[in-house]
């Protein structure tokens, strides 16, 4: 008599997966695996409710409002403005200075400036702090990056482009610490912004002063030539000294004409006269006394004109070097008053208030976005899994 073998009960689900090919078996291992829903729904909601529940620390905001802005700002034409009514956004200077002041709210520079004034890392790592909000986190060094990136945590600051007010949020375990590091952003904006003002004066003076330099430069040079014109020729004034010469000449020709004309009428009169001779040499020595005043005045090499030529050039350009330092230190005065009218300036239209109460984190909102976040997920997985099934089917 033959021995028969027992035989085994298997599930039909087990048969199925046991008779498949093994494509066909991952499809109906995933399809029927209930840890699915665990693994994206339940696990992370539930994780994510203990933490914000019971662990996450109450975070106090401290909100403060500014705008930068300049003296000389323009308001916005009827145009800009029926197109900012229609939702047309038109960039400003006002818009890109407070760009500036927000970037560098947000900088490493900042968080420096700040860090002599507060200790950031005791604020940001205090006794209440959880372990997933403090710094440094448990996966987290200590060095000064590190601290930056923390940082950026707390801090949030951004434009309302209807209003051109600049929002700055600043988040802190303590209401005080909030209130503090808010204050002294805005205090590391105003230096930042007083730098920018210096800086922008030199910038619109720079150009102008250098005119003033050089102008000055041409006149001194100038200056200096007509110093060395008047001790290498012996004159101070060619022009007064020519003045002179010619008056001299004058008289002299006029004393000379009359001269002769005496002489003529008394040789007319008395031919045989003794003061014909007395008259011949007077008139012969004013003869000789024109002839060297007309040779200083001019037609040799050291007499007036050319001396008086190189004169009047060196009078010449020493006028327009005046003239054109005149313009370069009116230029500078206008520079200068252009840049203090041009200074930005940092007005704090809502200072930071001292918070009294825990606003963040918004517990159940933020549980409840995870559940949404993983339901979808879910969805979405499982609608990949069927789609595999249903392909593997055909």
């Amino acid at each position: 008599m033959k021995h028969q073998a027992t035989p085994t009960f298997v599930p039909a689900g087990v048969a199925d997966l046991n008779g498949a090919r093994p494509e066909r078996r991952v499809t109906l291992l995933l399809a029927r695996a209930p840890w699915l829903f665990i693994g994206i729904v339940v696990v992370p909601t539930t994780l994510a409710a203990i933490y914000f529940f019971f662990i996450a620390a109450p975070l106090y905001v401290s909100e403060a409002q500014f705008v930068v802005h300049s003296r000389n700002s323009s308001p916005v034409s009827n145009l800009g403005s029926k197109l900012q009514s229609v939702g047309v956004s038109l960039g400003s200077e006002s818009e890109t200075d407070a760009y500036e002041v927000q970037e560098y709210m947000v900088s490493r520079d900042a968080l420096a400036a700040v860090n002599h004034r507060l200790d950031i890392r005791h604020m940001l790592a205090r006794p209440e702090a959880d372990f997933l909000t403090r710094f440094p986190r448990p996966f987290e060094g200590t060095t000064f990056e590190n601290l930056f990136h923390g940082y950026k945590r707390f801090i949030k600051v951004g434009l309302d482009n209807q209003t051109d007010i600049s929002v700055l949020r600043v988040k802190a375990f303590r209401p005080g610490d909030a209130q503090q590091l808010a204050n002294a952003l805005l205090d590391a904006g105003e230096a930042l912004v007083n730098r920018l003002n210096e800086r922008a004066m030199q910038d619109a003076v720079a150009q102008a002063q250098r005119q003033v330099f050089e102008a000055q430069a041409q006149l001194n040079s100038v200056q200096g030539r007509m110093t060395a014109f008047r001790n290498r020729e012996q004159v101070v004034d060619p022009e007064r000294a020519s003045a002179a010469g010619v008056d001299m000449l004058s008289k002299l020709e006029v004393d000379l004409a009359s001269l002769r004309a005496e002489r003529a009428g008394l040789a007319a009169s008395t031919p045989q006269s003794p003061q014909l001779p007395v008259l011949d040499r007077r008139i012969a020595a004013y003869a000789t006394q024109l002839d060297l005043e007309r040779a200083r005045q001019a037609g040799e090499a050291n007499s007036l004109a050319p001396k008086l030529g190189e004169y009047e050039q060196l009078t010449l350009e020493r006028k327009l070097d005046s003239e054109a330092l005149e313009v370069a230190v009116a230029s500078l005065e206008s520079a200068r008053v252009d840049a203090r009218r041009q200074q930005l300036f940092i007005e704090r239209v809502v200072s930071p208030d001292l918070p009294d109460k825990a606003t963040q984190p918004r517990r159940a909102l933020t549980v409840l976005i995870v559940l949404i976040s993983s339901l979808i997920l879910y969805g979405i997985v499982s609608l990949v899994i069927a789609g595999l099934r249903e392909h593997h089917q055909r």
